[in-house]
């Protein structure tokens, strides 16, 4: 199965998906997401599938498993600040897939791109492509049970009526189109939902209000992972006024780049009574990381073409940079700042044709979306240069098929 996925993949006419379902699936949305998706999203989606083996898809399971046999063990709450019953939506586990295995590269604690990837997906269900598609069948009451559970861990029986999709200025974020998928989505299972900037929540003694309703639950993209911009949200949160998803402690105990260096250490792992299986599964599939000092400058600069550096709290790779494309100003700038390295972990290929009938190899990483230790679905991002951008022709989100 791995030379079929890696022809496959190499085939930049194989598998191209049904544009026209997914133009029909856009357009069911209505004319607010239609013009959303127009202008400024001509590469949000790709026009090809992307293969992986059964036994990829495997490895990463076994990764996310043991990373959940991780943080649920003793050592890794020390001193984290736990604290409410939320679990957390939309964990994403990034992986880069090449010959080596799959490799994890970040957490994240809130993952965008699953609303989109779920309209993709069921677009294409229909569609003659190779393998599996990567996802539950019923995604949309997969994701509607995940935000009840949220509201049930903390309110109990309580009825969930009202959520607010917050980040900063969310009309102006490119990910924008999806929190319209997520309103409808939650507006179709009968819950009042709300698009809004932080600014236009008002703290009551009561908790926190939007258009004169009181807010249930928050649904949190903004990415002060703290909230140390926003004391009347983390107030609310802390108070128990609102039910938060996702809030600080899950980006402490999941995203906090910082926490891969652990995930990497076999001494820490087996110190901290992880599974001998656990142990193997994340030895293997999370590349060594460790935390920058600038003490040792000399060293990083020696070694620097085998690692990539991260800012320990940085998101969306603002900040990261390959050690071989690294100036030495911004070498000396990560050295002053808080950064972790990770061992180079090369990213697979997906070959697409462009406009003019040429093809061109696109990198491409593997998200999977994950609620309560479950994988939810599997979607890739395929693109350019250092990071994902979303700005090349080809590129964009891709549907996974899994070859069995």
């Amino acid at each position: 199965m791995a030379d079929a996925a890696q022809a496959l993949n190499a085939d930049g006419e194989a598998a191209k998906i049904d544009r026209a379902a997914l133009g029909a699936a856009i357009h069911a949305q209505g004319a607010a997401f239609q013009q959303a998706v127009s202008a400024g999203h001509e590469h949000l989606f790709s026009d090809v599938a992307l293969f992986v083996t059964a036994a990829q898809v495997q490895q990463m399971r076994a990764v996310i498993a043991a990373v959940e046999e991780v943080v649920a063990s003793g050592e890794w709450s020390v001193g984290s600040g736990e604290h409410g019953g939320e679990l957390g939506v939309f964990y994403g586990y990034d992986f880069h897939l090449n010959a080596q295995g799959a490799h994890l590269i970040e957490i994240n604690s809130n993952a965008g791109g699953a609303f989109l990837n779920a309209l993709l997906i069921d677009s294409q269900r229909a569609a003659l492509l190779p393998g599996t598609a990567a996802a539950e069948e019923n995604l949309e009451q997969v994701l509607i049970a995940m935000f009840r559970r949220e509201w049930c861990l903390v309110r109990g029986d309580t009825p969930l009526n009202t959520v607010a999709i917050v980040d900063e200025q969310p009309v102006s974020q490119y990910l924008y189109p999806e929190f319209l998928l997520a309103q409808q989505m939650l507006e179709r299972a009968g819950i009042t939902a709300h698009i809004v900037d932080p600014s236009a929540l008002q703290a009551r003694d009561d908790g926190l209000y939007c258009a004169g309703q009181r807010i249930d639950l928050v649904y949190n993209r903004l990415t002060d992972f703290d909230l140390r911009q926003y004391p009347q949200l983390r107030s609310a949160w802390e108070k128990r006024q609102v039910v938060l998803t996702p809030n600080p402690a899950h980006y402490r105990r999941y995203a906090d780049k910082r926490k891969l260096a652990l995930l990497s250490d076999g001494e820490w792992l087996r110190n901290a009574g992880v599974s001998q299986a656990s142990i193997a599964a994340l030895l293997q599939g999370v590349p060594q990381t460790r935390i920058v000092s600038a003490a040792d400058a000399e060293l990083w600069w020696a070694e620097r073409k085998q690692w990539f550096f991260k800012p320990a709290s940085g998101y969306g790779s603002k900040g990261a940079y390959r050690g071989d494309k690294l100036t030495r100003r911004v070498f000396e700038e990560i050295m002053l700042a808080d950064y972790v390295a990770q061992r180079l972990a090369v990213p697979g290929e997906r070959v697409v044709a462009v406009e003019g009938g040429e093809s061109q190899a696109l990198k491409y990483d593997v998200r999977c979306y994950v609620y309560d230790g479950q994988v939810q679905l599997v979607a890739a991002r395929l693109y350019q240069g250092q990071t994902t951008n979303f700005r090349t022709p080809g590129g964009g989100f891709a549907v996974v098929r899994v070859l069995e």
